[in-house]
C-alpha cells in the first residue's frame, strides 16, 4: 500500500523562495534529437552560499512539452532547482522535451548518467517515468502533478481546486459582465481540478455569472491561446483563468493588446507563479499559485540530506501553503474581496466547504 506523506506547513514555511527568473532561453542543443539541455555547473561563492562540497551530487529535471521558460510550473521547478545549487553546490541540468516522445529517453539519459534525482514535471510524463522507474530500481525519481506507484520514486501533487475556488472568488465579485472564461490545456485529472474550484468559487459568492469553459489542447502554443482568449472577451468575459502552461501566455498577450487599445477593461488570473511579475498588475487580476518550487526543493534537498522517501505521495493543499494567492493580489483586488477569500480559505482548511474535484 502505497504512503501518503504530508508536508506540513512549517516545513514549507522554512524554505524561502529564490526566483531566479529564467525570462532568456539559455538552452544548448544536446545530442538527443528533439531535446535541448540546460545547465549550471559554476563554483559557488559568497556568504549564504554552500559551504559543504556537493559537487558530486547531480539532480536533473526533464521538462514536459511546456518547456523550461514557459513562464509557469516547469519554469518554477527550474528556478527552484536553480536556487538548490546556489544554496547547496549542487550540480542541476535540464532536458526540455519536444514531444511526448521525447519523456522516455530524456528521464533515462539522467539515470544512465548516475544523476542521484531525476525530476518529471508533469501528468504526461506518469507513465515513462513509471516505466524508467521500474526498469531502474535503484535510481530516485520524482515527479510533480502524478502519482507513480512505485518504491523508487517521491510522487507530488497538488489540490488545484483549493486554490482554484479562492480566484473564483475573486472573479465571481470582480466581474463587470457577469461572464467568466476557463481555458484549460489538456483534459486531464490536474487541469480538471483547476476547472471545477474555479467554477464552485465564482459560484459561491455569484451564483448569476456564467462560467464559460473550453480547452485548447496543448499547453505549448501561445497563438492558440491568443485566438481562445480573443473569442471569449469578444463574447462579452470580462475575466479568464487559464490553466495551459505556455498556452495561457497567449491569453495574457490578448488582454494587454486590448487593454492598451482602451475600451472595456479585461483581466486574466494567472497560474502557477505569481504571473504578475511576468505580465503586469495591469492585466493579473491575482494568480491561483502552485508551490511547485518548495515541493521541488524539498525533495531535492531530501537527497543532500539522505532523508529520501521512495514511494510516497505528498498532497499540497491550502492547509499545508502548497496553493493559494500571491501578496501582489493587493494591488488590484480590494480589501472586502480579499477578507471573503481569507474566510473561504478558512471554512476550506477546516473541512466546513468542501471543493469538488471534478
Amino acid at each position: 500500500m502505497k504512503k501518503i506523506y504530508q508536508l506540513s506547513l512549517v516545513m514549507l514555511l522554512a524554505f524561502t523562495v529564490i526566483l531566479a527568473g529564467c525570462g532568456s532561453d539559455n538552452n544548448n542543443a544536446s545530442g538527443d534529437t528533439g531535446t535541448n539541455a540546460g545547465t549550471n555547473t559554476g563554483t559557488n561563492t559568497g556568504s549564504g552560499e554552500a559551504t559543504t562540497d556537493n559537487s558530486n551530487i547531480k539532480i536533473g529535471m526533464v521538462t514536459d512539452v511546456g518547456g523550461v521558460n514557459d513562464k509557469s510550473f516547469n519554469q518554477s521547478a527550474w528556478e527552484a532547482l536553480q536556487a538548490l545549487e546556489k544554496e547547496n553546490g549542487v550540480k542541476v541540468q535540464y532536458l526540455q522535451s519536444k514531444s511526448n516522445a521525447d519523456y522516455e529517453p530524456n528521464l533515462n539519459q539522467f539515470v544512465k548518467d548516475g544523476y542521484a534525482l531525476t525530476w518529471g514535471i508533469g501528468f504526461d510524463m506518469g507513465d515513462s517515468l513509471k516505466k524508467v522507474a521500474s526498469e531502474n530500481p535503484d535510481a530516485k525519481l520524482a515527479i510533480i502533478d502524478n502519482v507513480v506507484d512505485a518504491p523508487n520514486v517521491e510522487s507530488v501533487t497538488f489540490s488545484e481546486n483549493e486554490g482554484s475556488f479562492l480566484v473564483g472568488v475573486v472573479a465571481g465579485l470582480t466581474t463587470k459582465t457577469n461572464k467568466v472564461a476557463f481555458i484549460g490545456g489538456m483534459e486531464s485529472p490536474v487541469i480538471k481540478r483547476f476547472e471545477a474550484g474555479f467554477k464552485a468559487g465564482v459560484a459561491a459568492v455569484n451564483p448569476g455569472a456564467k462560467v464559460t469553459v473550453t480547452y485548447a489542447g496543448a499547453y505549448d502554443k501561445p497563438d492558440t491561446g491568443k485566438s481562445l482568449a480573443a473569442t471569449l472577451y469578444d463574447a462579452g468575459n470580462d475575466i479568464i483563468f487559464p490553466a495551459a502552461g505556455a498556452t495561457g501566455n497567449g491569453v495574457f498577450n490578448e488582454a494587454k493588446s486590448r487593454n492598451k487599445a482602451g475600451g472595456a477593461k479585461v483581466w486574466v488570473i494567472g497560474v502557477d507563479k505569481d504571473q504578475s511579475i511576468e505580465f503586469g498588475d495591469d492585466v493579473t487580476l491575482t494568480s491561483m499559485m502552485k508551490r511547485v518550487d518548495e515541493a521541488v526543493k524539498v525533495v531535492s534537498k531530501q537527497i543532500i540530506d539522505g532523508t529520501f522517501k521512495g514511494g510516497t505521495t505528498t498532497v499540497l493543499g491550502l492547509k499545508d501553503n502548497g496553493v493559494g494567492l500571491p501578496e501582489t493580489s493587493k494591488a488590484n483586488v480590494s480589501a472586502d474581496i480579499l477578507a471573503k477569500v481569507d474566510d473561504y480559505k478558512q471554512q476550506i482548511i477546516d473541512g466546513k466547504i468542501k471543493v469538488p474535484t471534478e
